[in-house]
């Protein structure tokens, strides 16, 4: 092979490395638009204030202020707001988990002005440093993924504990297990 063939080989190979390239990848996200929401509360059907109302009841009854103030000020937990688990040293949504974050996101939906807030949380494996930015991915991912159901980014804050509010102190894989978590708590000013 003469040099000039050479060169004319690797020319064309670049072309066709730089012409394929990683092709990017197209998110595409829909504009909430007033029309879709008429045409859903048409297709439902008028909603009676008295259900309205019972449903608001149900939320408002399953509030307990937390003890300790979350960095929204005062916070509220609710039992309908049910926490995610992950696997060790990961921060993927397992579907499961996915299940019972759209559970979560049909709930606030029904609240269009409540806001939330994530907490990631680790075990205890692992340096404090490290935990924390795994717990920030945690409760960052479960967040990406309420926005993708469609709710606003803006009612939703997060915060990463790492390993330093266990909610079991054992020191065992099912303690671990459960301590693995996003918990999502009702955020007040």
């Amino acid at each position: 092979m003469t040099k000039k063939s050479l060169i004319v080989t690797i020319l064309i190979l670049c072309i066709g490395l730089i012409m394929t390239g990683c092709p990017k990848k197209t998110v595409v996200k829909e504009e909430p638009s007033i029309k879709k929401e008429e045409a859903v509360k048409a297709e439902r059907g008028p909603i009676s204030r008295e259900k309205e109302s019972k449903a608001k009841e149900g939320l408002e009854k399953s509030l307990v202020a937390k003890k300790e103030p979350g960095i929204e000020g005062v916070v509220f937990e609710s039992s309908l707001l049910k926490d995610i688990h992950f696997d060790f040293d990961k921060f993927d949504i397992r579907p499961g988990d996915a299940a019972i974050l759209k559970g979560n996101a049909e709930l606030l939906k029904k609240y269009p002005n409540v806001k939330i807030q994530i907490e990631g949380h680790c075990d205890e494996r692992g340096t404090v440093e490290y935990n924390l930015a795994l717990g920030e991915r945690r409760a960052n991912s479960s967040k990406n993924y309420l926005i993708s159901l469609g709710l606003s980014a803006g009612r939703i804050s997060t915060i990463s504990y790492g390993k330093e509010r266990p909610l079991d102190p054992g020191h065992n894989e099912e303690a671990w297990t459960k301590n693995r978590r996003a918990h999502t708590i009702i955020t007040a000013k």
